[in-house]
């Protein structure tokens, strides 16, 4: 595991998007997994205008999401499809055809799985794999467990996830108790993995996920066990290691 130390939130954003952006420029073909919520929305920027600069093409990039709220359609601003177009997609030349989210409307959940992990096989899994880190170490939605999921399944949320997501909803009451995510081992499959961490409120589970023992109980420690793992994170976040 290699850890960036940067100085904030802006330089690590910049830092974050220049490994992706080695990445397209060195297998301008390859599939990116790619993470929702705050902390890369500044790696997402810097893309962007690396795109707008002229200095990246994304039109033989294919993606695969780690994860999608159940019954949220796409329209709606919440979904993670809504995130990804807002924040990525619509400001560069991917194809939106290679581009892949779990089907948050299908009510089979098993069904949706199923497809969700087949694209990714298809895909021949992901070069890059990115990465936030819960407030309790969890990955995509792979919540603290008794075991490490393996392959794309439907989660029930807990209540500091909810917790953590209702500022982005009118009330804690909108937001969805499910949700379709990338499994532990599916992550684990990825050739590179990239995590980005920001803030002071992440300095224990980033010394717990990093630094202690490898346990479900905090999913992201699995990632010590990675063979090429990059974590990105600002000098408040690595404040207790």
């Amino acid at each position: 595991m290699r850890i960036i130390k940067t100085k904030d939130y802006d330089d690590m954003s910049r830092k974050a998007a220049a490994i992706i952006a080695a990445q397209v420029v060195f297998k301008p073909d390859c599939v990116l997994g790619l993470a929702t919520g705050s902390t890369p929305i500044g790696t997402y920027e810097n893309l962007v205008k690396a795109y707008q600069n002229g200095d990246l093409d994304f039109s033989r990039v294919k993606s695969v999401n780690l994860d999608e709220y159940r019954g949220l359609p796409k329209e709606n601003d919440q979904s993670y499809y809504y995130f990804m177009q807002d924040h990525l997609f619509r400001h560069v030349n991917i194809d939106p055809g290679n581009t892949y989210l779990p089907d948050g409307t299908d009510a089979d959940s098993d069904k949706a799985c199923r497809e969700y992990e087949a694209i990714i096989s298809g895909l021949g899994g992901q070069d890059l794999q990115l990465l936030g880190l819960g407030h309790n170490g969890h990955i995509g939605f792979n919540e603290p467990n008794d075991v490490f999921d393996k392959v794309t399944h439907c989660v029930d949320l807990t209540e500091r996830t909810i917790e953590a997501n209702k500022r982005f909803f009118a009330s804690a009451e909108e937001v969805p108790r499910q949700a379709y995510t990338m499994g532990i081992g599916t992550i684990m499959q990825a050739k590179k993995i990239l995590v980005v961490v920001s803030g002071k409120d992440k300095a224990q589970i980033v010394k717990d996920a990093f630094f202690g023992p490898v346990t479900p109980r905090v999913p992201a420690s699995i990632l010590q066990m990675h063979p090429d793992v990059t974590v990105v994170a600002d000098a408040d976040a690595l404040s207790l290691v």
